[in-house]
């Protein structure tokens, strides 16, 4: 049997045929050359010797990717890639080939209209030159020499054999980075806890100080990697699916990998933040209600540090660099769901009266030489309050009275010590609707014949008491401790399930 006869290779015009099919030249400014009819190749004179071309287009369409293109045959061999180039060996990104482009998009850059094909910004990411190694129907082996990327990558097809690519179906390759990412980089850390601060007063010497307010929100520290983000809470829990909004600040930094720290606060009409009102956005696993709430009441992440960028792990580096480098992010012109919180480097008094004067919860005192130290407490920030607030542990409830019968009339709280969960007051106060129907589920599941609390309780409140696991976490404010280790005018801020019952401990 004869072999089978391979059809001659088209023109270059042959290979835009489906370029120019999806597009509009009277509406779209993309680059779209008159078909040619011409066996040579649309080289636009270059000579056959010279290097080869590649592009990377950061593409802000209705999906963010960005779009990779290899200079081949007269036209632009194309591939979208979801989350960008991976950068170092650990990681294959997902590469969608599409329809190949002329040259002439190599340098293109603008905005696509909307609702045209690919409608949306087109930035120019990376572009360069590039050494062939190999060239097949399923791999492709290059090393790209570009002003961002520098490195030998492979592309290899998953689909079968009958799949089409180039002005066919679309065709799903894998892309892989082959050899050693450069010197100094590091992989973007998986997980990383936050740093906290020690409660104490304002430092003597302002000079060595930046001075931040202090946010009455949740701390997360968000991954951003490829244009996407994940949130992180203090304890671990993934907020991404509860704050869809926020999915804009991988947007605003899609040219970057980042690792940010913050927090994320709710404002109130007079825009003071208020930590009730993020309450039912903590707990909405359900992307279709998340969104809706989103909308009711839309949560903004304020940033206060930068931990990770482009390669270089920044915990080592002092406060103040880290500020200078998350400020020259440009992240400081505010987005609708993101803001750099402001700093000041003092007098401390007055950022402190500033912060009473606007409601805020306070200040958060920072050394400029200090590094980030995560998970770890330490009075290198320290925390200066305009109102007492203390985490407990909730430990049972009372049933409710009059208009709360049927439902608890207060909490019993507790904070762990080296002896157990110490009582230390109850709280009936700081209770909307929603958050009595929302903890009285929750304590319904979580009742105990045990009572858990190392010392006595009042016997007013132990005798109808239904005790609980101590496992659920909230916040009060109160006045101050009284003599016997009981908070005094306790009033209810909401639950904090961003952290768990190890965590708490007494604020002195």
């Amino acid at each position: 049997m004869s072999p089978r006869p391979r059809k001659p290779a088209g023109s270059a015009s042959d290979k835009l045929a489906t370029y120019r099919k999806k597009r509009d030249p009277s509406i779209t400014p993309e680059p779209i050359p008159a078909p040619d009819s011409s066996p040579r190749r649309r080289d636009g004179g270059r000579k056959s010797d010279a290097p080869k071309r590649f592009v990377i287009q950061e593409h802000h369409a209705r999906a963010l990717h960005w779009d990779f293109r290899l200079e081949r045959e007269g036209v632009l061999v194309s591939w979208a890639v979801p989350k960008g180039l991976p950068l170092d060996k650990k990681t294959n990104r997902l590469a969608v080939q599409t329809e190949d482009h002329p040259l002439e998009y190599a340098t293109f850059a603008g905005e696509i209209p909307s609702g045209e094909y690919g409608g949306g910004e087109v930035i120019l990411w990376d572009s360069g030159t590039y050494e062939e190694i190999k060239w097949s129907e399923r791999e492709v082996m290059v090393v790209l020499h570009g002003r961002r990327i520098e490195g030998q990558y492979v592309l290899f097809a998953t689909e079968s054999r009958s799949g089409k690519g180039r002005g066919g179906a679309r065709r799903s390759w894998m892309m892989h980075r082959m050899d050693e990412a450069p010197v100094g980089y590091h992989s973007p850390p998986v997980e990383l806890a936050p740093m906290l601060a020690a409660l104490g007063v304002l430092p003597k010497d302002d000079s060595a100080w930046a001075f931040e307010f202090k946010w009455d929100g949740i701390r997360a520290v968000v991954h951003v990697d490829g244009g996407r983000i994940r949130i992180v809470s203090r304890n671990g829990n993934d907020l991404s699916t509860s704050f869809p909004e926020l999915r804009a600040i991988g947007e605003r930094l899609a040219a970057h990998q980042a690792v940010l720290d913050g927090e994320i606060v709710a404002f109130d009409k007079d825009g003071r933040p208020r930590f009730q009102k993020l309450q039912p956005r903590i707990h909405a696993t359900n992307p279709a209600k998340a969104k809706q709430l989103a909308l009711d009441q839309p949560a903004v992440y304020v940033i206060f540090d930068l931990l990770y960028l482009d390669g270089e792990l920044l915990l080592t580096r002092p406060y103040a660099e880290r500020r200078h480098r998350l400020e020259s992010l440009g992240l400081e012109r505010e987005g609708a769901s993101w803001a750099v919180s402001p700093r000041f480097e003092g007098p401390g008094a007055d950022v402190l009266q500033a912060s009473r004067d606007q409601g805020l919860e306070g200040i958060v005192a920072k050394r400029l030489d200090s590094p980030y130290l995560p998970g770890k407490r330490t009075s290198s920030w320290t925390k200066v309050k305009n109102i007492r607030t203390q985490e407990v542990v909730v430990g049972g409830w009372t049933p409710g009275q009059g208009s709360r019968r049927g439902r608890f009339g207060s909490l019993l709280l507790g904070i762990p010590s080296a002896s157990g969960l110490v009582y230390v007051g109850q709280v009936g106060t700081g209770f909307s609707d929603a958050i009595l129907d929302d903890l009285g589920s929750r304590l319904g599941s979580l009742r105990s014949m045990t009572k858990p609390f190392a010392n006595d309780v009042p016997t007013r409140y132990a005798k109808v008491a239904v005790w609980t696991e101590p496992v659920l976490v909230g916040e009060v404010t109160f006045s101050e401790w009284t003599s016997d280790g009981r908070l005094r005018h306790p009033s209810w801020r909401g639950l904090r399930d961003d952290k768990g019952p190890g965590e708490v401990r007494r604020e002195s």
